[in-house]
């Protein structure tokens, strides 16, 4: 029997914990962003697939990618 590639559906009542969805976000340098912990912030530089620098107004940090906590608005 052929196995289906869809993605196995989780059932709520499952005592498992669903596998957490993947999501490669694409920065630019200038747009806006969401942290969790720092807040609104603008991106200041991309350092290609590992970093991106961004301005949350009290200072500049280095994000390392992939961030889950970081999301693009």
């Amino acid at each position: 029997m052929a196995m289906s590639q869809r993605p196995r559906r989780h059932l709520p009542s499952s005592p498992f914990a669903p596998q957490p969805e993947v999501i490669d976000e694409v920065y630019e340098a200038g747009a806006r962003v969401s942290h969790d912990a720092f807040g609104l912030g603008r991106v200041v530089s991309v350092q290609g697939t590992t970093s991106v620098q961004v301005d949350f107004g009290s200072g500049a940090r280095h994000i390392p990618l992939p961030c889950r906590t970081m999301t693009a608005l």
